[in-house]
């Protein structure tokens, strides 16, 4: 049985007003979403932050056991992070890499992982390879494991859903190979937890980073971080505070227990409960359906968009999500953008600068990106769709 669409519509009534493709930038937070970091904020302009902290206590902590429930985890091994890349950063910088060390990582990278990795290449000595894609676009999995079989590799970093295209990589497939070479997969789900089934053992990752603000629909500001206990003793956090250690003595320290000695103290309350309520909306909905919905709607949107004279859709890969790329001739992507804003409906741009080793290979300096979610209707895709092809007919 699908979602009543038109109950999750009136939940977020902006919906009603425009037609809302930008799901993969910042997707609007539905009412009980927005009351709940609404109410948190009123209580601390009323008591103050840090007894409104202590009044929400429990709640927040249970904040950990709803991300949990959404990815097949245990409540030990989520910390609630400010992003998805301050939650990679976090994890990443905590691996204790040694010269020589290769990470493997994939053409679809983000740009603050692969800056990341360009910076600890400089300075740790570490070796960066990137693996090579298969014929479908997606990351090549013979590859990796046949490289995993040379030995050498300290860890991989894979983009579930890379944000420049409809693209699903074989994280399952993955996670097996690096299961079975005993090397840590590290699972870049900025865009997927929210819009596909994302269980941590079902993927065979042991960290997975992810978004508050993207197709979980939560405030902006929050995200979160999972680790599988079996790997916490091998990472050394680098940033602690009060939150994540306890200074015992002068010159010593207990790490917080399971995952949470990588959160921090300062952050946004709200903006995390605000988070749990999202989680709770999204298993209420329920993953499996919501996954459904947006994948059957993307391919409704893709197939629309290639049938238009002078349209062209980039989206690879074997499996592909609720993200669309495309571009029309003569038209400039951020023209394209702009003509549909005028019309009310909403895209983004996917550029190369922030996937240089994919896009840059591949030709494409931008492109236009529209992304579906359970809430989007047939209408709104037949009005995009005639939209885009009344753009196409007037390009230069």
């Amino acid at each position: 049985m699908g979602p009543d669409v038109d109950a999750l519509r009136r939940d977020t009534p902006s919906l009603l007003e425009r037609t809302y493709l930008n799901h993969a930038g910042a997707s609007p937070s539905p009412a009980p979403v927005l009351d709940r970091v609404v109410e948190h904020l009123r209580l601390e302009a009323e008591i103050g932050g840090y007894e409104a902290a202590q009044r929400c206590a429990d709640e927040l902590d249970a904040v950990h056991g709803s991300l949990a429930r959404l990815i097949g985890a245990a409540d030990d091994e989520v910390a609630l992070c400010d992003s998805a890349s301050s939650a990679w950063l976090r994890a990443f910088w905590s691996f204790p890499f040694r010269p020589g060390d290769v990470v493997l990582t994939c053409r679809s990278e983000y740009i603050t992982n692969a800056l990341a990795l360009v910076r600890a290449r400089r300075t740790l000595g570490i070796t960066i390879e990137v693996l090579p894609d298969d014929e479908h676009g997606q990351v090549d999995v013979t590859a990796l494991a046949r490289r995993l079989d040379e030995g050498g590799v300290a860890l991989v970093s894979l983009v579930h859903v890379p944000t420049q295209g409809g693209l699903v990589n074989p994280a399952a497939a993955v996670g097996a190979a690096c299961r079975a070479a005993g090397v840590p997969l590290l699972l870049d789900a900025c865009q997927s937890v929210g819009q596909l089934p994302t269980r941590v053992d079902d993927l065979g990752c042991d960290l997975l980073t992810a978004t508050g603000r993207k197709f979980l629909r939560g405030p902006r500001g929050t995200g979160f971080l999972y680790v599988r206990r079996s790997l916490l003793d091998r990472l050394d956090p680098v940033l602690l505070d009060s939150q994540s250690a306890t200074w015992t003595a002068d010159g010593a320290y207990e790490l917080a227990p399971g995952a949470r000695r990588l959160e921090s103290f300062e952050r946004n309350i709200a903006g995390l409960l605000g988070l749990g309520r999202a989680v709770e909306y999204a298993l209420g909905i329920g993953i499996d359906v919501i996954a459904d919905r947006v994948v059957a709607l993307g391919a409704v949107l893709r197939n629309g968009l290639a049938a238009i004279p002078g349209v062209q859709v980039h989206d690879r890969g074997e499996q592909r999500c609720g993200i669309v790329t495309f571009t029309v001739d003569g038209h400039d992507p951020a023209d394209v953008q702009r003509l549909l804003a005028d019309e009310q409906v909403h895209v983004w741009t996917a550029s190369a600068a922030y996937a240089r080793i994919d896009l840059d290979a591949r030709g494409i300096e931008s492109m236009v990106r529209a992304s579906v979610h359970v809430t989007t209707t047939s209408d709104e895709l037949d009005r995009t769709l005639e939209l885009v092809e009344r753009i196409s007919r007037a390009r230069a």
